[in-house]
């Protein structure tokens, strides 16, 4: 419950705003809507109306319009998987994330892998940019090159130690081309995988198939790099067991490989001044750890990865400073307040564009030249996010059916229902008042979470007591 402290905390906008809502008729349906939403900060407004019919009586079984509801609006979910822009629904899709790379390690019938799956020699690798200059950092108990020892929230950590120096151009190239990098690493690490084997190309295939989920998460320097699991499965994807070749070692060893082959060229531009090709590799920070089936002493466990992958599937460049929306101009770089470092990284991307104007550098500044999706699966890793929504959508679809006494079509196939829809977007968003009320609420919803999360883990302890 909001205490009166807290309310005098509020500006007057906000303040009467929030007393306005809480007063109009319609705000325990208001609360309702938004609590449905998960307390989504940014929701979608909605016009129209359904109408379910039973087709050989011509009955209307249910009917709804939004011109009842608050502002005659239906509000749903923005859908938005940016924490920065909408914790409420980044959580959601975290957990998606989540349950899609822990279905591709544990294994999941219900998600399209079998438990076997556990048994597939698998790895997780991180591939990192190279070094676009000396940046301040804290390595180990040493101080930094600048002689001072950093502490882990310093703003200066990952900024250059010499701007004048640093290769903010290379930088935001690299970034911007390092969906084409993971491309060519996938081709030659098949080819690396089939030399290790004494196999061709194709006979390699047809023994094999190589699974991955990846992640891209952004270094402080603003250099993005990939998390991914990768997972040897056998011809027909994880439902068949590996090879006998197909070992841990030589997936370690072929990644290696494979990333050091690896380059894309950039073409000078002498006519903007760029007079030299950008050779452009992955970094020698290559980090490759075999993942545990069960947790028995290894030092990643299928837990850990999933949670590794699905805390940064909601992060972007705005963790380095910079802002989670397109940018228009330079000029706005130094009134929007952005930190030097990542700055300079957005100049440059909006200098290169006039000599690469096909890398749409301009639109993607905000993302330091990045343009490539944030989460990526091959095909038969595991389920899709598509499909874990679906699941979603049909379970709150039959409680809605169970609510008003509808018919459930798999229970009775004779039943059939025509449902006629028309919607039309009205806008999105909250005024002052029902955002401040909206962010209570996903706090609340949150606050429950976590004690139904910790309530469960202290009874599988107690279980776990009892049985030993």
């Amino acid at each position: 419950m909001t205490d009166t402290a807290t309310l005098a905390g509020l500006d007057p906008t906000t303040l009467g705003d929030l007393l306005r809502v809480a007063g109009d008729p319609g705000f325990d349906r208001w609360q309702d809507q938004i609590r449905r939403t998960g307390g989504c900060s940014d929701p979608i407004h909605l016009t129209g109306s359904t109408r379910t019919l039973d087709p050989a009586t011509k009955t209307v079984l249910h009917s709804y319009t939004t011109d009842n509801e608050p502002g005659g609006h239906l509000r749903v979910a923005c859908g938005n998987r940016r924490a920065s822009r909408c914790p409420s629904c980044a959580w959601t899709y975290a957990g998606d994330t989540y349950h899609l790379i822990r279905a591709g390690l544990t294994g999941d019938p219900n998600k399209g892998t079998p438990e076997t799956v556990r048994d597939h020699p698998r790895v997780f690798a991180t591939l990192t940019a190279p070094s676009f200059g000396p940046v301040h950092n804290h390595p180990g108990n040493r101080p930094c090159r600048c002689g001072t020892h950093h502490p882990d929230n310093a703003p200066e950590l990952g900024t250059a130690l010499d701007p004048t120096t640093y290769d903010y151009a290379g930088a935001v190239l690299w970034n911007n081309h390092a969906s084409d990098l993971w491309r060519y690493f996938t081709i030659y690490l098949r080819r690396e995988i089939a030399a290790r084997a004494g196999l061709t190309q194709k006979a390699a295939r047809q023994q094999s198939r190589l699974s991955f989920g990846k992640v891209a998460e952004y270094q402080k320097r603003g250099a993005v790099h990939f998390h991914a699991v990768i997972r040897f499965d056998g011809p027909d994807g994880p439902n068949t067991p590996p090879p006998r070749w197909a070992t841990v070692g030589l997936l370690t060893d072929a990644i290696q490989a494979a990333a050091a082959r690896v380059k894309v060229v950039v073409p000078a531009n002498a006519e903007h001044g760029y007079l030299d090709d950008w050779v452009l590799r992955w970094g020698d920070q290559l980090d490759i750890q075999p993942i545990g089936a069960f947790g028995n002493g290894e030092d990643l466990t299928e837990q850990a990865v999933a949670s590794y992958v699905a805390k940064y599937a909601t992060k972007a460049a705005e963790t380095t400073g910079t802002v989670d929306h397109r940018v228009g101009s330079p000029d706005a770089l130094l009134l929007l307040g952005i930190p030097d470092h990542p700055r300079r990284l957005m100049q440059a991307c909006f200098d290169l564009n006039r000599a690469y104007p096909d890398r749409k550098l301009t639109a993607w500044a905000h993302m330091l030249g990045f343009r490539g999706h944030f989460s990526t699966k091959s095909r038969r890793y595991s389920t899709t996010l598509g499909a874990l929504r679906q699941v979603r959508a049909d379970y709150r679809a039959a409680q809605q059916r169970a609510a008003l006494g509808l018919p459930d079509p798999d229970d009775t196939p004779e039943a059939t229902m025509l449902v006629v829809a028309h919607w039309a977007y009205a806008g999105h968003g909250h005024t002052p008042g029902e955002s401040w009320l909206a962010a209570n609420i996903a706090r609340d919803l949150q606050a429950n979470r976590d004690t139904a999360r910790q309530a469960r883990a202290e009874l599988e302890a107690e279980e776990g007591d009892n049985w030993t």
